[in-house]
């Protein structure tokens, strides 16, 4: 008899849960999004309990189109919002809403820390740099802030956990509370070398070692389902990772050198190292991709280059909500190839500060060149030149660290289903990009980590051999032209 997997994607602004088989088809979906909350500006927060609930909705939404049997479940795999930050009490109840991954409140703190001297070490030990997009300053911030929250965490009652944990924990009936290297690699908290909470790292940020949770495999069964309303008892849980390295699994990219791109509200380049651990020099992050159990007995770990710009599909939100240009986001491809060219128009999508390589959480968004002949369709293709060369950057830093010269790139999320931004990405990188038939692919790559962690598939090797190609691009525009857009965009990046 058939078996299945679910795959529970907690993004941004919603839930999404997949329904797979064992031939890696979608048998249903379920989504449902939830509220952000802005308490003042560059401060972005969740409601906890929103989230779950979103969790709760999206997944009866897919086992009742499923129609299957739930009793064949054969495992749950999790993915989530890296680095969004949440804080529970022994009870099982949120202490504080989440601090999102996009909240800026703690960039003096960083840079009190990289003043201070704190830098070299901390990228040394964690692969990352001093910057508010990780926990580590989140965690600290709250400790600082809520009233008795420190005596709490000191005393074993109250825990910190990445989105991941906080599901998990609700998932198992509140038996357990665990991350992934993955997701635990972005805390500023957690040594990619020695794969384990840091002493001196929590005694810096001054975060109890014991208010965390236990880091366990990627791959494997970590907890089961108890009392959740829709699913019998039982059920392993046994698949996690943050959203990205479950996007690069996802993407098949199991081999040094491979990389892809996952186009969401931000857009995350990954590339697979292997088991050799990359320093940059170049502005990009070092990070655990995924442990996995081998067949020796020894543990697998996996290392990626990863390079972030904060703002991608959130540009073209900004045109449709901000500037009211398009009515809904999918009109932009049409709008932008109604001009031939953006008319020297740079769009620099710095809504949220510049991530990978620059690293300048001040920087402000910019639309420069601006003349009287400039319309709508210059600003939408200006827009998605910006997303497109944002990425250029990133690349080269990347190749620079690993020595490494990419042949392709996968691509994956919601505006990878843009075919002129696919092209300008491959015109401007200049290589070919990949897109699947599947864009989910970090719901695919939490699938695959949660059946292999229970025997459903037997190897990487297995499900690789079913990937499925929906169109590759690639390069075409003139290489003059490409060195001309590249020189406007980082004159335009200089003036941010």
């Amino acid at each position: 008899m058939s078996r299945y997997v679910v795959a529970i994607d907690q993004g941004t602004t919603g839930s999404t849960v997949l329904l797979l088989s064992e031939t890696l088809d979608v048998l249903s979906r379920g989504y449902a999004e939830f509220a952000q909350i802005y308490p003042q500006p560059g401060w972005v927060e969740h409601d906890p309990e929103a989230i779950w609930k979103s969790v709760q909705t999206a997944l009866a939404a897919a086992l009742a189109s499923a129609a299957i049997d739930v009793h064949r479940i054969a495992a749950i795999g999790i993915t989530n919002q890296r680095e969004t930050t949440v804080c529970i009490g022994r009870d099982g109840k949120p202490l504080h809403n989440a601090i999102v991954w996009q909240d800026r409140r703690t960039a003096p703190r960083c840079a009190e820390l990289r003043q201070a001297g704190h830098l070299t070490a901390v990228q040394q030990k964690t692969g990352l740099v001093l910057d508010p997009y990780f926990s580590g300053t989140k965690i600290e911030w709250l400790l600082r802030q809520v009233p008795g929250l420190l005596a709490q965490a000191e005393a074993g009652q109250a825990r910190f956990g990445t989105i991941d944990t906080f599901l998990i924990h609700r998932l198992s009936g509140g038996t357990a509370w665990v991350t992934d290297p993955s997701n635990a690699s972005r805390t500023l908290l957690y040594n990619i070398h020695t794969q384990k909470w840091d002493d001196e790292l929590c005694a810096l940020l001054g975060v109890p070692l014991r208010s965390l949770p236990q880091v366990v495999h990627s791959q494997g069964p970590c907890a089961e389902t108890r009392g959740m309303p829709g699913l019998p008892d039982g059920i392993p849980i046994a698949g996690i990772a943050g959203d990205q390295q479950a996007a690069l699994f996802g993407q098949m990219c199991f081999a040094p050198g491979e990389a892809k791109c996952t186009y969401g509200t931000g857009a995350f380049l990954l590339m697979n190292t292997g088991e050799r651990v990359v320093p940059s020099k170049n502005g990009m992050l070092t990070t655990v991709a995924w442990q996995r159990p081998k067949q020796s007995g020894a543990d697998e770990f996996h290392y990626a280059l990863e390079g972030s710009a904060f703002i991608a599909g959130a540009m073209v939100q900004w045109l449709r909500d901000g500037l009211g240009i398009i009515q809904s986001a999918s009109e932009i491809e049409a709008l932008a190839r109604s001009v031939p060219d953006s008319g020297g128009v740079v769009a620099v999508p710095a809504l949220a500060g510049l991530g990978a390589p620059h690293w300048r959480p001040e920087a402000r968004g910019l639309l420069w060149g601006l003349t009287r002949g400039t319309g709508r369709g210059q600003i939408a293709r200006a827009a998605l030149e910006g997303i497109a060369l944002q990425n250029c950057d990133l690349l080269t830093a990347m190749e620079a660290d690993s020595g490494l010269r990419l042949s392709s790139l996968r691509v994956d999320g919601g505006a990878a289903q843009n075919n002129l931004l696919m092209q300008l990405q491959a015109d401007l990188l200049g290589v070919e990009i990949v897109r699947p038939q599947l864009l989910e692919s970090t719901a695919l790559g939490a699938a695959l980590l949660a059946g292999l962690g229970v025997g459903l598939w037997r190897s990487s090797g297995e499900v690789a051999a079913v990937y499925k190609i929906d169109r590759r691009f690639t390069p075409s525009m003139p290489a003059a032209e490409v060195a001309a857009m590249k020189a406007r965009w980082a004159e335009a990046v200089s003036r941010c």
